[in-house]
């Protein structure tokens, strides 16, 4: 597969992406790029021996994979996904520390934006989550919007990857029969994609008591989730893209990773801009 993209900072945050990073593409056989946006005046030289240390003390994890850097300057949101789109990566991975971007339980100002413009699925991993448990749950909550089916190829990416079963969350927002027959219709596609490609899964339906982001958290946690994949919600508003709500509020408050994915027809619009 294509380079797994990694945002690097020295924060503890970012080296935990990296520790996942490498189990990732060790098991993808891809190659790892880190990314070090500098400040403007911030010296090179301590910064390469700093990285090029840290490298050479994971080296012996790499099974067959290499583990490079690029250094960059500029916005790091803007630097970190015009990686992603230069390497053609299969992933982007986010450290909740990295990115300059945590304070408390919010996600910052850059990492966001990292969400919002990134062309790949970007996987946010909090830096007090039990990386040697195994990804062995996967939810996949599923409604009756447009883009909801979009986030399924990178679920089933994992759970092939790592022999883990997607819990189908077919969520009913309303009452309407309209409404349930759509969540229904999708759940049932998705369920056809998973059985040709040999994905282990199993389906529930909700209805929507709390709010989305409350209920897919709260069933997430009884079936003891290792990761959730959402849609970023992502709508043209003038010239800005923007994270959508339940998509901000799913990753600040979720304990586990959370892979976004921006949905196609946005991914298009943008690019003719």
């Amino acid at each position: 597969m294509n380079k797994v993209v990694v945002g690097f900072d020295f924060s503890s945050g970012s080296a935990y992406a990296v520790d996942l990073a490498i189990d990732i593409a060790n098991r993808w056989k891809s190659d790892i790029r880190l990314v070090y946006v500098k400040e403007k005046n911030e010296a090179e030289e301590p910064i390469r021996e700093e990285i090029e240390r840290r490298n050479a003390g994971v080296a012996h994890l790499l099974q067959g994979i290499k583990l490079e850097y690029v250094l960059r300057k500029g916005n790091p949101a803007d630097e970190l996904t015009a990686q992603a789109r230069e390497d053609n990566a299969a992933l982007l991975i986010v450290g909740t520390h990295g990115m300059s971007g945590m304070k408390t339980n919010m996600l910052g100002r850059n990492s966001y934006r990292t969400i919002e413009l990134s062309p790949v699925p970007v996987l946010i991993v909090r830096e007090g989550f039990n990386f040697n448990k195994s990804l062995e749950t996967i939810v996949v909550p599923l409604d009756n919007s447009d883009d909801t089916r979009q986030k399924v190829n990178i679920a089933a990416t994992f759970a092939k990857t790592f022999g883990s079963t997607i819990h189908l969350l077919g969520l009913y927002t309303a009452s309407a029969a309209d409404v349930r027959g759509i969540v229904n219709n999708y759940v049932r596609m998705v369920e056809r994609f998973l059985d040709k490609n040999e994905v282990k899964y199993v389906t529930k339906y909700m209805e929507v008591s709390k709010n989305v982001t409350a209920d897919t958290l709260d069933y997430a946690a009884s079936v003891q989730a290792d990761m959730i994949a959402i849609m970023t919600e992502q709508e043209k508003s003038l010239s800005s893209l923007i994270l959508g709500s339940y998509a901000q509020q799913m990753i600040n408050q979720s304990t586990i990773p959370v892979v976004t994915v921006r949905p196609k027809d946005v991914l298009a619009n943008s690019s003719n801009n």
